[in-house]
This record gives structure tokens, C-alpha cells and sequence, in this order.
């Protein structure tokens, strides 16, 4: 497979971490569906409402476990011979926040789901930039959140570290530009050169990628400090650079 490599219009961003103490403010969404919301969708809506204003937006919803926790709480009650509410039943699937969201803000335009296991983020980003390319004239929002799976599943491996991201992708306004770029997809020989070239650069104090243990700790580190990261997985090797709007 090919390297793929994007540029991506970035209008403003915002993130939750996962180790929060204050519970994120989503005052925007009526108190009676406000009180139903899991962490997930909290943290989700939180990141998004901060990122767009009035206009209409298209919606880029990722997580890799989604509403895992509540789903899981479902079948338990299932097990137990317990009712299941309605109302946690249509809650619980992947792209329930999006559906809030919308409702919130009286907004109708498209929205779309994604997972895809440890590279849910760089997928999501991927599926971004297509959207934005198709139609350049109108926002596109990319809301990322994601927490542990519930200990009934064991030991997942490269778990998620949780909390939430979320990038507008306007180029009539960007404050900046994102360069993303997947290589070495399938290759292991690539995956070293990437591990050696990361090593390198650390011992000679060179611009190298610096490489991070998920996805989102890669992205932020980006996004917030300008400097490029690399998140290395079994089957690709993800790079991000984040440059400066010229002035």
C-alpha cells in the first residue's frame, strides 16, 4: 500500500482529558436529555460545542469502544432478568452523540460514525479530509472520544487512553494547517526505519517524530506544543506536523 499523505484546515480544536476531576459543562443540551448522557457523550458534546459556533456543520464521529460501557450495563441487566430502558437502549450505539448533537442544535446536515480499533483516530482524520475535499465550502467536525473498556473484557490491547478531541475543519478560517501522513501499511521493514529514525533523532537532538503510545497522545502533543509526533502501530505508522497560518 502507498503512503498517504493529507493536509488538513484546521479553524480551531479543543480537547477533554480523560483525568479530568470537573465534569465537563454541556449547559447547551436540555436538562432532561443532559441527565441521560454517559461520560462518553459528555465529554464528546463538550469538545464539539466548543469548536462551532451557529453555522451548519457536517459531523465526523469516531471511537474505537463507543458506548461500550452502557451496552455492557444493558446486557447485564438482560442477564439479570432486569427491564432495559428504552431510552439507554438508544443511547447505546456508536453514533449517539452525534444524534444529540444535531437535535441540540437544530442542524440536519450528515453525520457519519467511525471505529476501527487502535487507528480509529487517524481513520477518522482520513475520513475527515474526504469529506472536506468532496465540499470544500462547507465545515466539517471531527468529534473523538473514547474511554477504557469495562474489566468484564479482560486485557484490550492498545487500549485507548480516553477523553476527547475535536477539529473544525474550515478553510475560509484556519488558524493552521495539519499535515497527516500513513506509511509503511503492512511493511515491517518500514516500521523499523520509522523506530531507528525516531531513536536517532532523540540521540542527536534532531527534529525527528517523536513516537507515542495511542493515537490521541500523539495528536495532542501536535496540536499543542507545534512539534511533529509519530504513534507506531502493527500495520502503519502515523505521523503528525502541525504548521502556523502565514500571516
Amino acid at each position: 500500500m502507498p503512503d498517504l499523505h493529507w493536509t488538513i484546515p484546521v479553524a480551531r480544536w479543543s480537547s477533554w482529558p480523560a483525568a479530568a476531576s470537573a465534569a465537563p459543562d454541556i449547559g447547551f443540551i436540555e436538562p432532561i436529555v443532559r441527565r441521560r448522557l454517559s461520560t462518553l457523550s459528555r465529554v464528546a458534546l463538550k469538545v464539539a460545542h466548543d469548536c462551532v459556533a451557529q453555522d451548519e456543520v457536517r459531523v465526523v464521529f469516531a471511537s474505537r469502544h463507543g458506548e461500550l460501557r452502557r451496552t455492557t450495563d444493558i446486557l447485564r441487566a438482560i442477564s439479570a432478568g432486569e427491564p432495559v430502558s428504552p431510552t439507554a437502549f438508544s443511547l447505546s450505539v456508536l453514533n449517539a452523540m452525534t444524534g444529540v448533537f444535531g437535535i441540540a442544535r437544530g442542524d440536519r446536515s450528515a453525520a457519519s460514525a467511525i471505529s476501527a480499533g487502535a487507528e480509529t483516530l487517524g481513520y477518522a482524520l482520513l475520513e475527515a479530509y474526504a469529506q472536506y475535499a468532496t465540499q470544500p465550502d462547507s465545515p466539517v467536525l471531527l468529534v473523538y472520544a473514547d474511554e477504557t473498556a469495562d474489566p468484564a473484557y479482560g486485557t484490550i490491547e492498545d487500549e485507548v487512553q480516553g477523553g476527547a478531541i475535536a477539529i473544525l475543519l474550515n478553510g475560509e478560517a484556519a488558524a493552521g494547517q495539519l499535515v497527516c501522513t500513513m506509511s509503511g501499511a503492512g511493511e515491517p521493514e518500514a516500521a523499523e526505519a520509522t523506530q531507528q529514525a525516531s531513536r536517532a533523532g532523540k540521540e542527536s537532538n534532531t527534529s525527528a517524530d517523536e513516537s507515542f503510545a495511542t493515537q490521541s497522545q500523539a495528536l495532542l502533543h501536535c496540536l499543542e506544543t507545534g512539534s511533529p509526533a509519530v504513534w507506531q502501530g502493527a500495520g502503519a505508522a502515523w505521523h503528525w506536523r502541525w504548521h502556523e497560518r502565514a500571516a
